[in-house]
């Protein structure tokens, strides 16, 4: 039976589509342009190491950028310190948000991947839902569902005028 089939019949969870699907709501939809711009607006090197964000983009967030290669537990560990730190969930039935901000184009990479697992171990093991994107300059990408948002010329529109650096 393939994957097709197997959906149409209800089998599993194999039709269910994890991270953000469409349409995105507009309150995770504002928060998520908040993470872009503050990276566009914050980051002045072209070239930037990465660095993993859990909280609020708009709000009460801890970052960790790591220097050394991490295995797997060692990232999972990071996360939930991070979760730790950011005090876990920001108001009832929410989570923190947890987003990597690299250099690059807005394509799956391996760190992205690692990232993931990690995120998802420690968020499985704090009994939260997870919400993870990879943030760039020209937008940002859910890993899970693949689904995007791109910006050629980022603009807050608090002050009406482009952001410093806006692609």
């Amino acid at each position: 039976m393939d994957d097709g089939a197997r959906r149409r019949a209800g089998s599993g969870s194999l039709g269910l589509v994890e991270g953000i699907t469409e349409p995105v709501a507009a309150p995770l939809e504002r928060l998520l342009r908040r993470a872009v711009l503050q990276l566009v607006t914050h980051e002045s090197r072209r070239r930037f190491p990465p660095v993993l964000h859990v909280g609020l983009p708009a709000g009460r967030q801890a970052e960790f950028a790591p220097q050394d290669p991490m295995d797997q537990a060692l990232r999972a560990d990071a996360v939930a310190a991070l979760l730790r730190r950011v005090g876990g969930a920001p108001g009832p039935g929410a989570a923190p948000l947890v987003w990597l901000t690299r250099c690059g184009d807005l394509e799956l990479a391996d760190a992205d991947a690692d990232w993931l697992a990690a995120a998802r171990t420690a968020y499985a093991e704090a009994g939260l839902a997870l919400t993870m994107v990879v943030v760039t300059r020209h937008g940002w990408l859910d890993p899970r569902s693949g689904t995007t948002r791109r910006w050629r010329r980022l603009r807050d529109r608090s002050r009406g005028a482009p952001a410093r650096g806006a692609p």
